[in-house]
């Protein structure tokens, strides 16, 4: 499998420097190192971070690359940030794609995923392509196949329904229609809410599948913090969770607007704020029923003052406290 593993490191965790009689006040003193091998019934972690270093299906899909430097990225502003949490969370590394073999670096992901979730860890998987979002459903799909409770519903925040045919090849916007694609080989289903979606941003071919599809979404428009908005969402949200075992978020940071994340391959003015989704995470997480979650798109090569990885990185510490 031509695909490159690199174990974390503490080189891309820097960060003030603090009284060690006070412990750890920062995520880059708090972060411990463990390597994906080394991960067995007896390893006390709680969470753990894995990298998704690759943008090969960016690229494939005409896209902005730069997004295989995310990880790294969101490491270097999250090892900044104060520790609020007392979990046990290791960097585990890095999946990195090598000749653009990005099929490649799905089934690493995939693999270490399942391991992670089998082990009773909580995996968050920053990016990368949302290509990864393939890769990272079908190691939640590995690990609970087998198991009585096994219905997965996936609640993909995006600008974008990625629910693109496989023409060719596939890329960024195809991990979606695989997922259901894939199960329906087996006579399994998935059932999929798309919060966030831009009605210029897709095509009405796209609308036409996701309703063949049966999928759930909500138009930008109406992701706002009023309480009405979010009242409504949540009554829409109920039942599409009541039906599912687990729920498996995944955040395009494309979904926010621009004056937020400038730092992705496709930035529209016309996503939500950061409240928004800090409004509505801890609905979902109280269910207990997420299983994993992942943050994808961040490009740092077009970020502006590190706004985008500032904001990725307050993402994972949030759903950390969530946890």
């Amino acid at each position: 499998m031509n695909v490159n593993y690199q174990p974390g490191q503490k080189i891309f965790w820097s960060g003030r420097s603090s009284n060690p009689d006070l412990g750890a006040l920062y995520w880059c003193q708090k972060i411990d190192f463990i390597h994906v091998n080394d991960l067995n019934e007896d390893t006390k972690i709680d969470i753990a971070l894995l990298g998704y270093v690759c943008d090969e299906g960016v690229k494939r899909n005409q896209g902005r690359i730069g997004a295989s430097q995310g990880p790294k990225a969101l490491r270097e502003r999250l090892g900044k940030l104060a520790v609020h949490h007392n979990k046990h969370i290791a960097d585990i590394g890095d999946v990195i794609c090598v000749e653009h073999d990005m099929e490649s670096c799905q089934i690493a992901l995939s693999k270490a995923v399942s391991k992670l979730i089998t082990q009773k860890i909580f995996p968050i998987v920053i990016g990368g392509g949302h290509d990864m979002a393939y890769g990272h459903f079908m190691g939640i799909w590995d690990a609970v196949k087998s198991t009585a409770k096994k219905r997965i519903g996936i609640i993909n925040f995006d600008a974008h329904f990625d629910l693109r045919p496989v023409e060719t090849t596939p890329n960024s916007g195809t991990p979606f229609n695989q997922i259901i694609s894939e199960l329906k080989k087996t006579n399994q289903s998935v059932d999929y809410f798309a919060i966030g979606i831009q009605q210029q941003s897709n095509t009405k071919q796209l609308f036409s599948i996701a309703a063949s599809k049966q999928a759930n979404y909500v138009f930008n428009y109406d992701c706002d913090t009023s309480v009405e908005n979010l009242k409504t969402l949540k009554n829409r949200l109920i039942p599409f969770i009541k039906k599912n075992d687990y729920l498996y978020i995944t955040i395009d940071l494309d979904a926010f607007s621009s004056a937020y994340a400038p730092g992705v391959s496709a930035p529209s003015p016309m996503g939500f704020t950061p409240f928004f989704l800090f409004k509505l995470l801890p609905f979902l997480f109280q269910t207990n029923k997420v299983i994993t979650c992942d943050i994808a798109e961040l490009n740092p090569t077009l970020d502006i003052d590190n706004s985008t990885a500032n904001l990725a990185a307050i993402l994972v510490d949030f759903i950390v406290g969530l946890k």
